[in-house]
């Protein structure tokens, strides 16, 4: 079993690179030599890693038949299916000529995977993420999946290291989560605005929460950091002369507290909907 950050078990990092899954069940293949043993012992290690149990097929066909569905129902996680590969291989004990961990590894660079496998740990040298905000149930599909697309470009350019666009993403996302307050009803007061800066600063003039006041406040800061071209120079390009381009930590920092932020709005929509009598949302 490898070694590696066990939140990654319960809360997946990310799928299995592209390409990976057809290398590691071809090197499956060519250790099996159509025995089924093989094949039952990496259907057993992929079964687990998938939350499933196994049991043996009735032939080494059906086993690398029933091998190929678990291999897919656990490319979800990544760690966990290169585990899975790693625990089958390792059961092979001293029968398995030609592969390494070298050979993994070789793999899993060419798929810009981000994962190596050292002394018995799987490292992962790319941006930790937080995990994608919980969409409320109750939001309208259309806005679901505006919000859903939109996370997902922004995890994708993050993992190929494209940090700028990634921010910029998450940044567009925000602005547009804060629309959805346009034309409600805060504490007896109608906010109006069709554009962030105005709806943010009305909101935060008509509610009388200190925590919903103190978030905006910090949104409106980062915010205008980012757009500023002497500042994060994200949303309208870096000064020349004064701006420095984002490094890789910065980005993080900035990603991640705004999908933080993002959170926050989607609850306390849910919150003051409530109250609300608008059922539509602007977007």
């Amino acid at each position: 079993m490898l070694k590696f950050n066990e939140r990654w078990r319960f809360d997946s990092p990310g799928e299995i690179p592209r390409g990976v899954d057809e290398q590691f069940f071809q090197i499956i293949n060519k250790l099996a030599k159509d025995e089924q043993l093989v094949f039952e012992k990496f259907k057993r290690a992929f079964a687990s890693a998938s939350g499933q149990s196994t049991s043996t097929s009735s032939s080494s066909s059906w086993a690398s038949s029933d091998l190929m569905g678990y291999m897919d129902e656990a490319s979800n996680n990544a760690p966990l299916y290169i585990e899975a590969f790693y625990d089958g291989w390792s059961s092979l004990g001293s029968d398995r000529p030609g592969v390494n961990i070298e050979v993994i590894n070789k793999i899993l660079a060419k798929a810009n995977s981000r994962y190596q496998i050292k002394d018995g740990e799987l490292i992962f040298d790319g941006p930790e993420l937080i995990p994608s905000p919980d969409i409320p149930k109750t939001l309208l599909e259309e806005a679901r999946n505006t919000i859903d697309a939109s996370l997902t470009e922004a995890e994708r350019l993050f993992q190929e290291g494209r940090y700028r666009p990634a921010v910029l993403e998450t940044l567009w996302l925000l602005e547009t989560i804060v629309t959805v307050f346009d034309k409600m009803e805060v504490e007896g007061h109608k906010i109006e605005g069709k554009y962030f800066n105005k709806i943010i600063e009305k909101l935060a003039e008509k509610t009388s929460q200190a925590t919903l006041k103190q978030v905006i406040d910090w949104v409106r800061k980062l915010h205008g950091y980012l757009s500023a071209p002497a500042g994060g120079g994200i949303r309208h390009g870096t000064h020349l002369a004064e701006g420095v381009a984002v490094t890789p930590n910065e980005a993080r920092l900035y990603y991640n507290l705004s999908k933080s932020y993002i959170t926050y709005f989607l609850g306390e929509y849910e919150a003051l909907k409530n109250t609300s009598n608008e059922d539509d949302l602007p977007f």
